[in-house]
């Protein structure tokens, strides 16, 4: 099975819909997927995510399903007290590699400076609602991998979110989730693809078959990208 996951086109985060330069990056982004075999649609329940899922969805012909477990990953102190840089989680991994810290530490989120930050409650969704909407393509968390059962489709696209995606992927490599987020920074409609097997008698990894793939938006890039 491939999975084809696309970050969403350039937003307005305070209305959580698509910008006009939005629209054209998601209709673009339908343009380029939509010979990519696409079975099935999943999106984010956020607007700006429906909204880029949608013109992938008019293009094919197929339906959107939302899913509210890979909503965007939120921030905030669990005790009210101040966070390093108001606990943003890319700005914070930022800091760990200018202080030589690791982002490879396995008991990151009960660690300074991710100890106190919700975030990690939301990663953890992503977690969560990731083996539950695999197990419902057909394969089941095994400790570390998957195991194959009953494949559904051949290709499924998910629509998403710059944070949501790094701890999907967090999970998916099992990688601590800060390495993530200093490590990739999907621009607007950033096109990941992702395999598993279709058949298999032992648990198997995940494996990727492209990364950030944004020529279908060249001469529509946009600064400030990776804040949400």
């Amino acid at each position: 099975m491939r999975i084809i996951l696309v970050r969403h086109g350039h937003p307005n985060y305070e209305k959580d819909c698509l910008t006009p330069l939005g629209h054209k990056h998601a209709a673009a982004a339908a343009l380029r997927l939509k010979d990519e075999g696409i079975q099935k649609i999943y999106s984010s329940t956020c607007g700006r995510a429906m909204e880029t899922a949608q013109h992938t969805a008019d293009l094919l012909g197929l339906t959107v399903t939302g899913m509210d477990g890979f909503r965007e990953l939120n921030w905030d102190p669990t005790d009210g007290q101040p966070l390093l840089l108001n606990g943003h989680p890319w700005d914070t991994a930022d800091w760990m590699v200018a202080h030589g810290e690791s982002l490879l530490d396995p008991d990151w989120a009960t660690k300074p400076p991710f100890d106190r930050n919700i975030v990690v409650g939301s990663v953890q969704k992503v977690w969560d609602t990731a083996d539950e909407w695999l197990l419902s393509l057909g394969y089941r968390r095994e400790g570390l991998y998957y195991r194959v059962e009953d494949p559904k489709y051949h290709t499924v696209a998910l629509f998403g979110h710059g944070g949501e995606t790094a701890a999907l992927l967090s999970h998916l490599f099992n990688i601590p989730f800060p390495f993530f987020c200093s490590a990739m920074g999907p621009d607007y409609t950033g096109i990941i693809v992702l395999t598993l097997p279709d058949k298999a008698d032992v648990p198997v990894p995940v494996r990727f078959e492209l990364m950030n793939d944004v020529k279908h938006i060249q001469g529509l890039r946009a600064e400030n990208v990776f804040d949400h």
